[in-house]
């Protein structure tokens, strides 16, 4: 009997695996409009409209550790996660499903906690929790979230829509939520066999909260919708800037320059990469779970963008033989590469 040949999941990397996964299905509904290969799936709801759906999990021991990560703040990125993934659309989410796998370690009052989290960043975007599943785990607590929106088929961005000589905009800052995950790391190992331990977090508010409470950018989609501007690919940063660029780049048959000293990067970024002797830039490129939106827009827009506020241009669209590279500011071209998971 022949055996199969036996390929790890590290050869290929997380977005080649899903690639291949994904390439042996082809819509049969006409309603689906847009199946896999986009931060969500787009659904037809009459001529006009269409309904936006997306799904993330989040494991415990890979995505969180409760260790350190209070159950309201993970709640709360939960659903952060989620719609993130339409407002990357260019939508509005409206509601989320929570689905729970949890083991017997946690009380009700853990669980009590993780859903007051919920409920808070519901709140503040106005999203209805509309229902879910809960089960049991023998591996830790399991969260899945589904995201729905809507949104006419014609304000829908795609990963696909990147022009040549768009400008590629960012929202926010980049690396700070690497940096918070690294410092809460730090203070697990220093502290890791002190009684009554006392981690040292002064000063750094704002780094943890950029990792353990991420906003979702709702404030940005709803800016261009009243400045009319609709941009032309669009995607949220969870990959990390160098990954999530070149997802954009791959939709859209395109190269990309984005330049090293426009990629806004906070003060506390830069101050913890130096005290734990990181590079804020690999920070910036590599870390993901910024949660903020990279999107390309017609040059001629330049100005409309800037009057916004809280956006940078980063850089520009290129022609597909061109690849996507950093430039240094000597003029130095570095390669982008994705990251993914690698295991």
């Amino acid at each position: 009997m022949t055996q199969k040949n036996r390929t790890e999941i590290s050869e290929l990397g997380e977005f080649a695996l899903i690639d291949r996964l994904n390439s042996r299905f082809s819509p049969q509904q006409p309603s689906t409009l847009k199946a896999a290969g986009d931060d969500a799936a787009v659904i037809a709801l009459d001529d006009d409209n269409a309904l936006l759906v997306s799904a993330d999990t989040l494991f415990e021991g890979v995505d969180f550790d409760l260790t350190y990560f209070p159950l309201k703040h993970l709640g709360y990125k939960a659903v952060t996660v989620g719609v993130s993934d339409i407002l990357a659309m260019n939508a509005l989410p409206q509601q989320i499903l929570i689905s729970l796998g949890v083991s017997a370690k946690l009380p009700v009052e853990a669980l009590d906690d993780l859903y007051e989290g919920i409920r808070t960043a519901c709140t503040e975007l106005g999203v209805d929790l509309a229902g879910g599943d809960t089960s049991a785990s023998f591996t830790g607590l399991t969260i899945g979230i589904t995201a729905i929106g809507r949104a006419p088929k014609n304000q829908i961005t795609y990963r696909s829509g990147a022009k040549l000589h768009d400008l590629i905009c960012i929202t926010g800052n980049l690396g700070a939520a690497y940096m918070g995950l690294h410092l809460l790391e730090r203070e697990k190992r220093v502290l890791k066999d002190i009684q009554n331990p006392q981690p040292q977090f002064e000063g750094h508010e704002y780094l943890l909260q950029k990792y353990l409470k991420p906003r979702a950018r709702k404030d940005v989609v709803e800016s261009l919708a009243e400045e009319k501007l609709l941009p032309t690919a669009m995607t949220d940063i969870s990959d990390g800037l160098a990954s999530d660029l070149m997802q954009i780049c791959k939709a859209s048959c395109c190269g990309a320059r984005i330049y090293l000293e426009r990629i806004p990067i906070a003060r506390q970024t830069h101050e913890m990469a130096e005290e734990l002797h990181n590079d804020p830039v690999v920070a910036a490129l590599n870390g993901g779970e910024d949660h903020e939106l990279l999107f390309t827009v017609p040059l001629a827009l330049r100005d409309k963008i800037a009057d916004i506020g809280g956006i940078d241009i980063i850089g520009h669209i290129t022609e597909p033989e061109r690849g996507a590279a950093l430039i240094t500011p000597d003029g130095s071209e570095i390669k982008l590469k994705a990251q993914g998971f690698k295991e």
